[in-house]
C-alpha cells in the first residue's frame, strides 16, 4: 500500500462517520441506523458505490431532515468523504466499507426510504455483467432493504449500461417513473439538485450526455 493510501486508511479508522472492520459498529447496525447511529427517526437513503462522498455530502447539506449513507469498498475514498463531512460539520452522513454483495447483512427489510446509484462503473464486457449495480441480484437485494414504493435513482454518463438498467429494471418489478438521455436540458433536471460527482463534471465538460432515471419499488 502507498504512503498516501495508508495515510487515507488510518483516517478512515479514526473518523467516527467512515463505519468498516474492525471498528464496533461494523455489522452491528442493521435495523438500528437511526435509532443507534443517527439517532433519530429521520429517512434514510443510501448512495451506492459513492466513491468520495461528492453526492452523500452534497445530499446530506441540502437536506439537514434526512439521513445518508454513502456506500463504497475503497478505504480511502470514504476517508475522504468522511474527512469533507467532518469538514462541513454533517451529523447526517455516514460512509459504509463493504461490498455491495453484502447490503443485506448491513441493512433491515424495509429500512431504506431511498437509494442512489451514481456514475457506477459499467462494467461493459459480457462476462461482467453479473458484477453490474442494476443487474437482477442486485436489485433483488436493494429491493428487501427499499420500502415499498421506495425510490431509485440512477444517473451515469454510459447508455449501454442506461439501457441495460432500464430492462433490468422493468423486469424485475420496479416501476420507471421518469427517464431521460440528457438530464440537464429535460424538465427532470433539478431532481439532481445540481450536485456532481467528480465523474459526472468531468465527462460533461466532455460533451457527454448525463443519463438519468427514477424508479419505484414495487413490491
Amino acid at each position: 500500500m502507498s504512503r498516501r493510501k495508508t495515510a487515507k486508511y488510518n483516517l478512515a479508522l479514526e473518523l467516527e462517520n467512515v463505519i468498516q472492520e474492525p471498528k464496533p459498529l461494523f455489522g452491528v447496525l442493521q435495523g438500528k441506523w437511526k435509532s443507534d447511529f443517527f439517532k433519530n427517526e429521520n429517512r434514510l437513503v443510501l448512495e451506492l458505490g459513492c466513491g468520495r462522498g461528492e453526492y452523500t455530502n452534497g445530499l446530506g447539506k441540502l437536506f439537514p431532515e434526512m439521513n445518508f449513507v454513502g456506500i463504497d469498498v475503497k478505504g480511502d475514498r470514504l476517508a475522504q468523504g468522511g474527512r469533507a463531512a467532518r469538514e462541513l460539520e454533517l451529523s447526517n452522513t455516514a460512509f459504509l466499507r463493504i461490498h455491495m454483495q453484502e447490503i443485506e447483512a448491513h441493512f433491515a427489510e424495509n429500512e431504506v426510504d431511498e437509494i442512489w446509484i451514481t456514475f457506477p462503473d459499467p462494467r461493459l464486457r459480457d462476462r461482467d455483467e453479473k458484477r453490474r449495480l442494476t443487474f437482477h441480484t442486485f436489485l433483488n437485494r436493494y429491493k428487501k432493504i427499499l420500502k415499498p414504493e421506495g425510490t431509485l435513482h440512477l444517473k451515469t454518463d454510459s447508455l449501454p449500461f442506461f439501457e441495460f438498467s432500464e430492462e433490468s429494471l422493468a423486469n424485475n418489478a420496479w416501476e420507471i417513473n421518469v427517464k431521460t438521455n440528457d438530464l440537464y436540458s429535460s424538465e427532470w433536471n433539478e431532481d439532481h439538485y445540481g450536485i456532481k460527482t467528480r465523474f459526472e463534471q468531468m465527462f460533461h465538460e466532455q460533451g457527454f450526455n448525463i443519463n438519468y432515471l427514477r424508479a419505484k419499488n414495487l413490491k
